[in-house]
This record gives C-alpha cells, sequence and structure tokens, in this order.
C-alpha cells in the first residue's frame, strides 16, 4: 500500500498542503477539509504536526485538540453527505495511528488502540477513504442537500 506513510513536514518533501504563509484558523473547516482531500487524493496520511504546519501553526497539545474537534466536524459532515471519514488520515509520528480522541469515538471497536490490531484497521479505514476519493471527480462532492446534478 502506498498510503501507509504520514507526512513529515521536515523531510523537504513538495507536497499540496505546505507552504501556508498565513495561519488558518484551526476551526475554520474548509481549509482543513481541502488539505485532507489533497492528501487522501495522493493517498497519503498526514502527522498531526504536518496538518498544523500547513495550516501556518507549530505544533503544541492544545492545538492539536483544536483540529481535532474539526476532524470531528469533517467527518460529521461527511457521513451524513455518504463519505468516508477523513480523520483517519490524521496520525501521531510516532505510529502512524490516530490519537486517543479519534479511537474513544470508534464504539463499534472494540479491539486495542496500538499495535498490529489498530494498524490493521486503521489502514483498512484510510484504504476505503483513498477508493472512493480517487474515484471521486476533482470537485468532490457538495455538502448541500438536495438532488443530484443533472
Amino acid at each position: 500500500m502506498s498510503g501507509g506513510n504520514a507526512s513529515n513536514p521536515d523531510d523537504g518533501e513538495a507536497t499540496p498542503w505546505r507552504g501556508t504563509e498565513a495561519a488558518i484558523a484551526l476551526s475554520n473547516v474548509g481549509p482543513v477539509r481541502a488539505l485532507l482531500v489533497a492528501a487522501v487524493r495522493q493517498q497519503q496520511a498526514l502527522t498531526y504536526a504536518a496538518l498544523l504546519n500547513a495550516l501556518g501553526h507549530p505544533f503544541t497539545r492544545p492545538r492539536m485538540r483544536a483540529v481535532c474537534r474539526t476532524l470531528d466536524a469533517i467527518d460529521e459532515a461527511g457521513h451524513a453527505a455518504g463519505e468516508p471519514e477523513l480523520a483517519v488520515l490524521v496520525v501521531r509520528q510516532s505510529d502512524g495511528l490516530p490519537g486517543q480522541g479519534w479511537w474513544v469515538s470508534r464504539l463499534s471497536y472494540p479491539g486495542p488502540w496500538r499495535g498490529p490490531e489498530a494498524t490493521i484497521f486503521v489502514r483498512e479505514l484510510q484504504e476505503v477513504a483513498f477508493g472512493f476519493w480517487n474515484n471521486m471527480p476533482l470537485g468532490g462532492r457538495s455538502h448541500q442537500p438536495g438532488p443530484p446534478p443533472l
């Protein structure tokens, strides 16, 4: 699988989610979602630090928690639109897995939050997202309710 590697903000690799000149509000769903969609289309996970860096913020735990609330909002809207979750793409640099807050909301998953079983679970969800978004037109879906476009 090509998407198992998380982007590191210090690796010198050119990515579409780097180079933000002004800090973007961590609660601003649009830019955060756009970064996640860019990552999913490249079949890449993002570390929390890389996501914060792309939004113009250094990593701190309070900022990470703030962006996690935005990730929850993005996934709620995506679920309502029939899209797979995107928050699963945001992972810890240490082990490539989402943080505790992500796991707490996975009531249907009874397994461990670390280790091989957790890695398999996360990679399966990431693969669902990769498949969905890479079969989606570049404009993606609108989150506006209503009939499909003609």
